[in-house]
């Protein structure tokens, strides 16, 4: 880099070069941006107004809210919620599996018989399946084990006494679920290139390990983040197993507020209950999205505890600086 020198008065020394670039150096000014404040502002505003409003509501009654919300009836349904997701999660994602590798065989009848399952829970209400399984048995009075098309039948039960509500609520949810989670099982197994595949075989591995080790945890990265959400939805979807009798947690508060008369209120520790749990759900989801995701980026974001040790650490530093 050449430099020129600057003349300055005759009695002057002439200046050094360290000077003349500490004469040129740029001073950044960062942008202002009021608009992003202001409207900082008016959001905040308006959430501290909604919050105020609510706390300050006399048509609530906040004691009722605290005594139902660690109600044992309450926390039978939060239990039975919990079991009722962590069933129809579990089951449905094992036969997502088998419907996504149905989908993308090469048989046509496997993959006709799978795309009419996808399409025919996903194109009805879960709602109407539901109940559809809750009424089982005024289609089938009794199910039976035998030889098909023959009068040959090894074991009969009453179709009520075999497939209670909750086994009908599992089975509704388990079948509805896994017609969404097959479609993005095959989404990830898709976003694999080919060649990964190829790769693998000339290594000479065999397919099973070829799946297990090569193509599963790349199409991770892709199913993990919508099968927790998934999982999320299925825990807000066990409420509508109150239209079947299963006492899970909104049925437990519909039934404690026909009595008390204080629906609002237990609407309040219904939603306070499945935050709770979304919350707690949403950690493995958040630290398995990191964990697949590390060959992704070359550096992955920090976590949230991550977030404020630094910010006490350089709040710490700069105490000590200023000191």
């Amino acid at each position: 880099m050449s430099h020129t020198l600057i003349p300055g008065p005759p009695t002057a020394a002439l200046e050094t070069f360290a000077d003349i670039d500490d004469a040129h150096d740029i001073v950044a000014v960062p942008v202002r941006h009021p608009w992003r404040w202001a409207s900082a502002a008016v959001v905040l505003f308006a959430v501290v107004w909604a919050a105020q409003s609510v706390l300050t509501n006399k048509n609530i009654d906040f004691p009722v809210i605290g005594r139902y919300l660690f109600d044992w009836n309450i926390l039978h349904g939060v239990w039975l919620t919990i079991v009722v997701t962590v069933i129809s999660m579990v089951v449905s994602t094992v036969l997502a599996i088998v419907i996504a590798a149905m989908r993308l065989s090469s048989n046509p009848v496997l993959t006709a018989v799978a795309w009419c399952y996808v399409w025919l829970f996903r194109g009805t209400p879960m709602l109407v399946q539901i109940v559809l399984w809750g009424y089982l048995g005024l289609l089938y009075a009794r199910l039976s084990i035998g030889i098909p098309f023959t009068d040959i039948v090894f074991a009969s039960a009453d179709t009520n006494a075999l497939i209670s509500s909750f086994t009908a609520g599992c089975i509704a949810l388990t079948l509805n679920q896994a017609a969404y989670s097959s479609e993005i099982v095959r989404a990830g197994m898709l976003s694999v290139d080919e060649g990964q595949r190829e790769a693998s075989y000339s290594l000479g591995m065999s397919p099973m390990y070829t799946f297990r080790r090569v193509l599963l945890p790349q199409a991770m990265r892709v199913i993990i983040p919508p099968m927790g959400n998934e999982v999320i939805s299925m825990l807000k979807n066990t409420s509508l197993l109150s239209v079947i009798a299963v006492l899970e947690l909104y049925t437990q508060a519909t039934m404690i507020s026909s009595q008390n008369l204080k629906q609002v209120e237990l609407l309040v520790v219904v939603s306070v209950w499945y935050l709770v749990l979304t919350s707690i759900l949403s950690v493995p989801q958040y630290h398995l999205e990191r964990r697949f995701g590390r060959g992704s980026s070359r550096t992955l974001p920090p976590t949230p505890w991550q977030r404020v040790t630094r910010f006490v650490a350089d709040h710490r530093s700069d105490k000590g600086a200023r000191a």
